[in-house]
């Protein structure tokens, strides 16, 4: 199921893409139905905060604890210590990255805290952020404070 929820996390991303931002996206899924999904629409809306990840949690709206902790987020690129932190504040259990060659998160510090992450080294995925890392490097380098 992990191919089918990321291949909604990559739709998000292509979606970003064609808005003019960031092909960056995210789907949260809970008792194996998307619940929230999202896309990088820091440039759109012209957000300091507005990750993928970020922009799905607040899509799927207020959840309770118990809820969260039942969840898996799927997410194009390894998620950066922002998104992260939010994961880990609500103790989401689960993490699949379609890649994380273009940008690594703290995957470490998240599986020392118990969070289980996978990353699939999608080909999409790494393909979509390269072709973008190429033709807007200095977009990129302000989605990732450098």
């Amino acid at each position: 199921m992990d191919d089918e929820f990321l291949a909604a996390a990559i739709e998000e991303a292509r979606l970003g893409l064609a808005e003019g931002g960031i092909p960056i996206g995210s789907v949260l899924v809970l008792g194996g139905k998307i619940i929230g999904r999202g896309h990088n629409r820091r440039v759109q809306k012209g957000s300091a905060i507005l990750h993928a990840e970020m922009d799905c949690l607040e899509n799927a709206g207020r959840l309770t604890a118990r809820q969260y902790r039942q969840t898996t987020l799927y997410s194009t690129l390894s998620p950066c210590d922002m998104c992260s932190g939010t994961a880990l504040l609500y103790r989401i259990p689960r993490i699949v990255v379609g890649e994380n060659q273009t940008f690594q998160g703290p995957e470490a510090y998240v599986r020392s805290r118990g969070v289980e992450v996978t990353v699939l080294d999608h080909p999409e995925c790494i393909a979509l952020m390269r072709q973008f890392i190429a033709a807007r490097p200095e977009l990129w380098n302000e989605d990732i404070g450098e």
